[in-house]
């Protein structure tokens, strides 16, 4: 895990129907307009270490430990609906 400026991040592969880097318009990844994007959305913004989440990667504080960077990227990786793959950076 790689700390650079005091963050680390979680960047996340998608299945084809949800890749923001797919063309076409429209809202992709982790701000599809699926109503269970939004709550998993709400979800990983309740975190005070969560900094920032664009479509395919969410920024958290150096605060974030290990054991929850493992915990969020365990629980991102069971939405297989959305997510293929995760990687802790």
């Amino acid at each position: 895990m790689a700390e650079v400026d005091g963050t680390r991040s979680l960047r996340l592969a998608f299945e084809p129907e949800a890749d923001p880097e797919a063309s076409g318009s429209g809202r992709r990844g982790l701000f599809a307009a699926d109503p269970r994007a939004r709550t998993l959305l709400r979800v990983l913004l309740s975190y005070p270490e969560v900094r920032y989440i664009v479509p395919d990667r969410i920024s958290l504080d150096v605060a974030a430990g290990p054991v929850l960077l493992e915990t969020i990227a365990r629980f991102l990786e069971r939405q297989r609906w959305l997510v293929r793959r995760v990687v802790i950076e």
